[in-house]
């Protein structure tokens, strides 16, 4: 990957990370439509790694714009009056374990789908159906973080494994898995972020050491620029995503299915003819 590549991948990566359209996809289709020859051994065996270090850009930037809930959280732990806090950690512990022991487990099995746009922007239609159609519900829901229970934050962590995926949004999925539970929309976006933050840092302790390893040259130091960039843009991405949840408690999903269901055909047809 050039600096320039860097750049337009790290913009990217760190818009679509937080939006609810699978900034996986977007790193399989950005080379195909800017028609990157990349060379194989890269996608293969340093794709992730360089993927994971501008997730982990976004982590950072989750961590400062959301940092009175985490230290919050943090102080729960030796706080007792800190209950919803408390709660708060536990349910992000528990929603955090699927995702964790499903990546490990399939996680040689599902580094060859990262190189593959036609079944990538097959499951990022997919992924439009499952933001349309998971949000219409009878009722809106009422509830806040603290009052998921245990089983509850257990479905939403299944529904963020599908991020594992490329094409399957994880802010998505287990957003809408949070309006299924009852969750306020600003309320299943705030969980879904901070849910992001565990899992990028796990990603990144398993992923990040093969950087080092590589025979690349410079890919670290290019990898370390993306993040920063990528970071920037999430920080920007995630203020607007919270305005807007908090704004529409009916329909927020609408304007991503349709963007997926457009990006996902056009993909699709130019990836087969």
């Amino acid at each position: 990957m050039s600096i320039f590549q860097t750049i337009i991948f790290a913009i990217i990566q760190g818009i679509t990370e937080l939006f609810p359209i699978s900034s996986v996809a977007h790193g399989v289709i950005t080379p195909f439509v800017f028609h990157w020859q990349l060379d194989d051994q890269f996608l293969k065996e340093h794709f992730l790694p360089y993927v994971v270090m501008l997730h982990l850009g976004t982590a950072v930037a989750l961590l400062i714009f959301f940092r009175k809930e985490w230290i919050g959280i943090i102080r729960s732990i030796f706080q007792q009056k800190q209950m919803h806090a408390r709660k708060t950690l536990i349910l992000i512990v528990i929603a955090t374990i699927p995702a964790a022991l499903i990546g490990l487990v399939l996680e040689k099995p599902l580094r060859h789908i990262f190189s593959n746009v036609t079944l990538t922007s097959i499951f990022l239609i997919v992924n439009g159906f499952i933001l349309y159609f998971g949000e219409k519900r009878k009722e809106r829901g009422t509830k806040e973080i603290h009052e998921l229970k245990m089983s509850q934050a257990l479905i939403v962590g299944l529904f963020q494994s599908l991020a594992l995926i490329p094409g399957f949004s994880r802010s998505g999925a287990s957003m809408t898995a949070g309006f299924w539970m009852g969750l306020k929309h600003e309320a299943s976006a705030r969980f879904s972020m901070l849910l992001a933050t565990p899992i990028i840092l796990g990603a990144s302790i398993v992923e990040l050491p093969k950087l080092r390893h590589s025979n690349i040259s410079g890919l670290l130091q290019i990898s370390l620029m993306g993040g920063i960039l990528s970071g920037i843009f999430a920080f920007i991405s995630v203020w607007i995503l919270m305005r807007w949840f908090k704004k529409h408690e009916i329909n927020a999903m609408r304007p991503f299915a349709y963007y997926c269901w457009g990006i996902g055909l056009i993909i699709l047809i130019a990836s087969l003819f």
